[in-house]
């Protein structure tokens, strides 16, 4: 039976989440990871499938699409085939302004790729972003998720370790502040030194740190994710010192993290969802202060461990003893300033 929904008025601004259709795609090669057999409960995750999540009773007036190669451009320059994803995700949000669909406005904001090794050259991409986003186009993200053990990211392994260091990526970095763009920043916990260096590099560009940096419990990290997080937490405190960088608290549903709660059968309650994450959420709040720091559903990704409307609920337990103002931030206002949404 569905939770009942908790705060059902409170305003949501959900920050990050996909649409994709993978229906045709080829099984990847190898042992399948626990990633893939979660995804795979949603092959295919487009608007009506969003609109059927939203529509579980939370108050979701505004959503953010964040960019997960889908909808690439078949041909055409190989930097440019991202834009696609754009044009596509900027059509989805204007049949949501048309109010058809309800009141939500789905996509308000988007988030794409662009390869930013490609240094200055990147400008043209970023600039064909813009105007394919009619107006909702807010940054780009460049994920260095990346570890040596095979068994941690499984097919998400795909970047060479170091990624934000290089020169050629801080060169086509250095183009995001002056086109008025954010970066949304995903890696895994032993990694955030490196998101730290760049937010103190570029100071006057907004990171936004996905998924509260994403904790490992799998692979070698298997049975010492609490043994990591004094590691965690101290790296996270020094991110907090960079007033340019926000955090989205969610993604710990993902198989990575590795709780009790990913593919749990029967499924996981808000309750205890709440109480494996609340060490990770309250750390980050404490660091960053409500007003820097965003709930968000990961949705398609963290169904492997809850449905949209249990999801919400542990959050609203998390935020339980919070402020009016407080939690008015944490679900809406902090995604709307930092993503510029006019809602």
């Amino acid at each position: 039976m569905p939770e009942a929904i908790l705060d059902p008025a409170l305003p949501i601004v959900d920050p990050h989440h996909h649409l994709w259709d993978r229906r045709s795609a080829p099984a990847a090669p190898g042992p399948e990871h626990p990633f893939l057999t979660a995804i795979a409960r949603a092959r295919r995750y487009l608007l009506d499938d969003l609109l059927a999540d939203i529509g579980g009773g939370h108050n979701v007036i505004a959503t953010v699409f964040v960019e997960c190669r889908a909808f690439y451009r078949a041909d055409g320059p190989e930097p440019l085939r991202p834009v696609g994803e754009t044009e596509f995700v900027n059509g989805v949000a204007a049949m949501s302004a048309s109010g058809a669909y309800g009141p939500v406005r789905a996509c308000a904001g988007i988030v794409g790729h662009a390869d930013l090794l490609l240094g200055d050259a990147v400008a043209p991409v970023l600039e064909a972003h813009i105007l394919a986003g009619g107006g909702r186009f807010r940054g780009i993200r460049n994920s260095a998720s990346q570890d040596d053990d095979p068994g941690v990211l499984g097919p998400l392994n795909r970047v060479a370790a170091g990624l934000y260091h290089r020169p050629d990526f801080r060169e086509g970095f250095a183009r995001l502040a002056p086109l008025g763009l954010s970066f949304d920043a995903w890696l895994l916990e032993p990694q955030l030194p490196d998101v730290i260096a760049l937010a103190r590099a570029f100071p006057d560009t907004t990171i936004v740190l996905d998924h509260v940096g994403t904790p490992l419990g799998r692979g070698r990290y298997s049975g010492r994710r609490e043994e990591r997080f004094p590691v965690w937490r101290d790296n996270i405190r020094e991110l907090a010192r960079s007033p340019n960088v926000h955090v989205k608290l969610g993604g710990l549903a993902m198989a990575f993290c590795n709780f009790p709660s990913f593919l749990a059968e029967p499924r996981a309650s808000s309750e205890q969802l709440a109480a494996e994450w609340r060490p990770y959420v309250e750390t980050c709040i404490e660091a960053f202060g409500a007003d820097r720091c965003m709930f968000e559903s990961n949705f398609p990704v963290d169904m492997g461990s809850c449905d949209y409307t249990t999801l919400w609920n542990a959050f609203k337990r998390l935020a339980a003893g919070a402020s009016a103002e407080e939690k008015a931030g944490l679900f809406a206002g902090v995604a709307k300033r930092v993503y510029r949404l006019e809602i």
